[in-house]
């Protein structure tokens, strides 16, 4: 299995090079690898799409990229910050209230604990796990749904839960893919094994698929 998962990893690799990357990694590549900026953009991408995303988290950093400046703005000022993100009424409610959790229980540091992240409102498995993946280097497994769609797709997990694809994936894949999975699924999932009609006649790793619940491709 270990060397099934590697050709998988390894070719995807080589065949995502040049798509654009996820937000997080974008927003590394621009700020660094700043914890809280990390944090934000993924509470900012919630039921959003990336190419949009970015866009909000330039206009938003710009104004403000620590908790402190963060909580200064207004609700009003949030809210016009972040619109075109979407559900901009409870993002901006979530961001605050981030912040103002980091400043007063944690020094205005992000926590490196995925529990502490839990606890905060707001913050889901998803979340918890991109951040102290990608922010603190702690091997995690960031499951959305393009790591839910084609980890079942690929036949490697038989999951009808994001959750449960989570754990079934913590069972089955080496530890030293776990935060890069994310990343190469997300690509992957944007461009080619899209949610309807994949693209499996340009799919680099159809010799591996199983494509489970697969009914229509192009």
């Amino acid at each position: 299995m270990m060397n099934y998962i590697s050709d998988i990893v390894q070719t995807l690799r080589h065949a995502t090079k040049k798509f654009s990357v996820p937000l997080a990694d974008a927003i590394i590549v621009e700020y660094g690898k700043d914890p809280y900026l990390i944090l934000i953009s993924c509470l900012l991408s919630l039921r959003a799409k990336d190419a949009m995303t970015i866009h909000v988290c330039r206009k938003l950093f710009a104004h403000a990229r620590t908790p402190q400046q963060m909580v200064a703005l207004s609700r009003a000022e949030l809210e016009k910050l972040v619109y075109q993100s979407g559900f901009y009424k409870n993002k901006a409610r979530a961001l605050h209230n981030v912040s103002v959790e980091i400043i007063e229980n944690y020094g205005g540091k992000v926590p490196r604990s995925k529990d502490a992240l839990l606890a905060m409102k707001g913050v889901g498995p998803k979340t918890a796990n991109l951040v102290v993946a990608l922010a603190f280097g702690q091997p995690e497994i960031c499951v959305d749904t393009h790591v839910h769609r084609i980890s079942n797709r690929l036949g490697l997990v038989h999951t009808k839960k994001v959750e449960d694809t989570e754990e079934a994936l913590r069972m089955m894949l080496p530890k030293k893919y776990w935060i890069e999975w994310n990343k190469l699924l997300v690509m992957w999932g944007q461009n080619v094994c899209t949610p309807q009609s994949p693209w499996c006649s340009r799919c680099a790793v159809r010799q591996w698929c199983k494509r489970v619940g697969v009914t229509k491709a192009r």
